[in-house]
């Protein structure tokens, strides 16, 4: 081939080239959705980790794929973000499953359950136990599909403007607390009460609730409930684990090019684990402010803790009975958390207890 000849050649093959790197990033359609949350935006770890996975979509999709992320209430109330991705009113949203168990009671698995698994243990269940093929099929139903993004850890027990000595303190207690846990403790006498997160100071100021559990320290702390309850309980043993989950509609999600598919799911790994990560090194830093403003710290007593969890295994069998989906999951799931027990208890339970103990004085 002559030099002339290689070079006119190897001129137009970088044009094409030039050419086409455009046009193909031209093929790839801009995408616009709008999400929005269950939670107020001065939560920022909640709220906030899910702008901060947006942002990352955004730059791995070299700006093709934008979400746009809003608070609650700025579409629909935060306990109706269900029925507005169902509807197509948006084509996602960021909440806890475990709210619309009314619509079906399977719905609290994808959350956590009641003396149920820790987050780590959530995960491997979702991820690696067949949690995520059991779920979807039941979220399927409804349109939409359910994708891990966030995990609180072990929630707090909530606030409370009396002590809980015993269970008959708990009797007549109107209390801020839903999904199952809201059902259990009814049984032992308190008065659940379904409020949105803006709402829960405003009802502890004015008493038109006693007591209000949210999620833990750095998050209760931003609301101000310990302006307006002095008892601040634990554990949440109704939140073992409090995974968070974004709602996204089938019908958008199959309309989304593979590698937004690819973007989105990867962003909210992503936040699944920093979310929790946020948590445990903000939570320690809140909760001595708290103590130090004059919160008192309190464990429930053991008889309030055997009379809820006698309770849990009652409301369980009934639910078993009453959904055939909540029975397949449940009995999936207990055996799962049977196997994580058994293996946390030799390795994680005995190095945390021994440094727990060393760390207190003890021996």
């Amino acid at each position: 081939m002559k030099r002339r000849e290689f070079l006119t050649k190897a001129g137009a093959g970088a044009a094409l080239g030039a050419i086409a790197a455009p046009a193909i990033a031209q093929s790839t359609p801009t995408v616009k959705w709008r999400l929005q949350t269950s939670w107020p935006k001065s939560l920022d770890t909640t709220h906030g980790g899910v702008e901060l996975m947006a942002k990352r979509i955004l730059a791995m999709t070299d700006g093709k794929f934008e979400i746009r992320v809003l608070a609650a209430g700025e579409i629909v109330p935060g306990n109706q973000v269900f029925d507005a991705v169902e509807k197509g009113t948006m084509e996602a949203a960021h909440t806890l499953s475990s709210f619309f168990i009314g619509k079906n009671p399977a719905f609290a698995f994808d959350a956590g359950i009641p003396f149920g698994l820790n987050a780590r243990q959530q995960a491997a269940w979702f991820n690696w136990g067949g949690g995520a093929e059991l779920l979807r099929d039941v979220f399927k139903q409804y349109g939409m599909m359910n994708i891990p993004c966030g995990n609180t850890g072990v929630q707090m027990g909530g606030w409370y403007r009396k002590e809980i000595k015993s269970v008959a303190d708990l009797k007549g207690l109107k209390m801020r607390i839903g999904g199952i846990g809201g059902t259990i403790l009814s049984r032992l006498g308190v008065t659940p009460q379904q409020l949105p997160p803006g709402d829960i100071y405003a009802s502890l100021e004015k008493g038109t609730i006693d007591a209000a559990e949210f999620i833990g320290p750095h998050d209760d702390e931003k609301l101000g409930l310990n302006k307006v309850a002095k008892f601040y309980y634990y554990p949440g043993w109704w939140e073992g684990s409090a995974q968070n989950t974004m709602l996204v509609s089938l019908k958008a999600w199959e309309a989304l090019p593979k590698q937004f598919q690819e973007a989105l799911i990867c962003a909210a790994r992503e936040q699944d684990t920093m979310m929790t990560a946020d948590y445990d090194a903000k939570n320690p830093v809140a909760l001595k402010k708290l103590v130090g403003s004059g919160t008192q710290l309190r464990a429930f007593p053991k008889p309030v803790m055997d009379a809820a969890y006698k309770t849990t295994q009652e409301v369980m069998s009934e639910l078993s009975a009453k959904s055939p989906e909540f029975k397949k999951i449940y009995e999936q799931w207990s055996k799962f958390r049977d196997d994580q027990n058994l293996w946390f208890r030799v390795a994680e339970y005995n190095l945390d207890s021994y440094r727990f103990s060393v760390a207190a004085g003890k021996k």
